[in-house]
């Protein structure tokens, strides 16, 4: 049983010792383990509420539904960080949100609403702090080097929780696409995405359609239905098969560097509309085209027009008028340059685009080029949880080193019970059992449980 927070010491590190117990990790990326997030020093917390992707109602409705967990949680963190400040970012048209978050700061010094238009990629973490605080994060540097720390409000729900004991064992989850009711439902961590989308009312297959974990820009095609959700599963986006955009994703790399060859005419779109580009952070997708067409690396520029990349893949889904994927190549290029080790560089002198604000693209346009209109419905929050019969828990669910199994094959677990513990002074985040049942299997990746 995890400590309550009337057992830790009011201080920032009985703050953090409780977030580490409790697994917590952003919820809204990469899962960066939380922990180590606020154990930096800061003169300010952003909530990240903008909802980054197309389609998508999580953040909605967790700023809707648990305004005073979320500003809980913020308040935490500002603790833990050291500071009195606190900003709630998100959208200005999501009204019901707005009207609990004011609701919920009330009377609270230090917090304050800071309201976004809807544009595409508002949630960039990069993009946010330039918006609340006029700063750029240049490369090579953190946010907390710019006296910020930026928290997903479902992060900050957890953090909430973790102070009352509770670790993460939960994760809310919006299914939509070509499914006959989206819905935003709340699951068992290793809940199966099948499971997921069968609550939808969904009867189909993958042998008609494919499924989209994250969201339609950023997140990663599926081929197994029967992969779990984890603490950073946002989104599952069901379309069908012969969908443009699928065609778009799943694209091989061949026939990406023949159609660059053949077709890619420089005529820089990619460039002039990319968001790290505006900031003036050199972000430069048409250099890349350039070189995978020529063969030449030496016509990518400077490391940073790669490293500097966030992968929003606007360029690819929205700038190229001609069904290319500079934001795939981007992407591609800059994992290699990653394993061979080269590192992005600081820029000494940034000039930001003057045209930054007229260039943000509003989410309706961009759904509306690709082909993504017909299934921009409401997804509806149904508080009640999806019941699955066993789950399957990874044991790298956020960035780092896996965690290592403290149960065996047989056992009898309890929900909220830790079944893997973050290996000692590693980078990570221990694993909770997320329903009673008992322990199936055990392997080099992942835990099974039977209810």
């Amino acid at each position: 049983m995890l400590r309550t927070e009337q057992q830790a010491a009011a201080t920032g590190r009985g703050i953090i010792d409780l977030v580490r117990a409790a697994g917590v990790v952003g919820a809204g990326g990469a899962g960066f383990p939380t922990h180590v997030k606020l154990a930096a020093k800061a003169d300010l917390v952003i909530a990240n509420g903008a909802e980054c992707e197309p389609l998508l109602r999580v953040d909605q409705t967790i700023m809707q539904h648990q305004a005073d967990r979320v500003i809980k949680g913020l308040q935490a963190a500002m603790q833990a960080v050291g500071t009195t400040r606190g900003v709630i970012a998100t959208k200005k048209h999501y009204h019901d949100a707005v009207d609990a978050l004011e609701t919920a700061i009330r009377g609270k010094e230090g917090l304050s609403l800071y309201l976004m238009d809807s544009y595409y990629p508002a949630g960039d973490e990069k993009s946010l702090i330039h918006d609340v605080t006029g700063e750029v994060v240049r490369s090579a540097k953190l946010p907390a080097d710019y006296g910020c720390v930026v928290c997903n409000v479902g992060t900050l729900v957890n953090v909430a929780d973790a102070l009352e004991g509770k670790p993460v064992t939960d994760k809310l989850v919006t299914v939509c696409g070509d499914v006959p009711q989206p819905a935003t439902l709340m699951a068992p961590l290793g809940t199966s995405m099948r499971a997921m989308i069968a609550a939808t009312g969904f009867t189909g297959d993958e042998n008609t359609h494919t499924v989209i974990e994250g969201g339609p820009l950023m997140g990663h095609v599926r081929a197994d239905w029967d992969m779990p959700i984890t603490k950073t599963t946002g989104g599952l986006v069901v379309l069908p098969k012969d969908h443009h955009l699928i065609a778009q994703i799943t694209m091989t790399v061949e026939r990406q560097v023949k159609i660059a060859m053949a077709v890619c005419c420089q005529c820089n779109m990619c460039t002039i509309m990319c968001p790290r580009n505006h900031l003036g952070l050199q972000v430069e997708p048409h250099k890349a085209m350039r070189a995978i067409a020529n063969g030449d690396s030496k016509l990518l520029g400077n490391v940073n027009s790669v490293l500097a990349c966030c992968s929003c893949n606007l360029c690819t889904h929205y700038a190229c008028n001609f069904g290319l994927t500079p934001g795939t190549v981007m992407t591609n290029i800059k994992n290699e340059l990653a394993r061979a080790g080269v590192r992005p560089v600081t820029e000494q002198e940034i000039t930001l685009d003057t045209s930054l604000e007229t260039k943000r693209i509003p989410i309706s346009r961009l759904i509306a080029r690709m082909g993504l209109s017909a299934y921009n419905r409401p997804a509806l929050y149904n508080p009640a949880p999806v019941t699955p019969q066993s789950v399957t828990l990874p044991l790298k669910q956020h960035l780092g080193a896996p965690a290592q199994p403290v149960v065996r094959p047989g056992e009898r677990v309890s929900k909220g019970q830790i079944i893997a513990r973050m290996a000692q002074d590693a980078l990570g985040a221990d694993i909770h059992a997320s329903m009673d049942g008992t322990v199936d299997a055990v392997t080099d990746s992942a835990i099974r449980i039977n209810g």
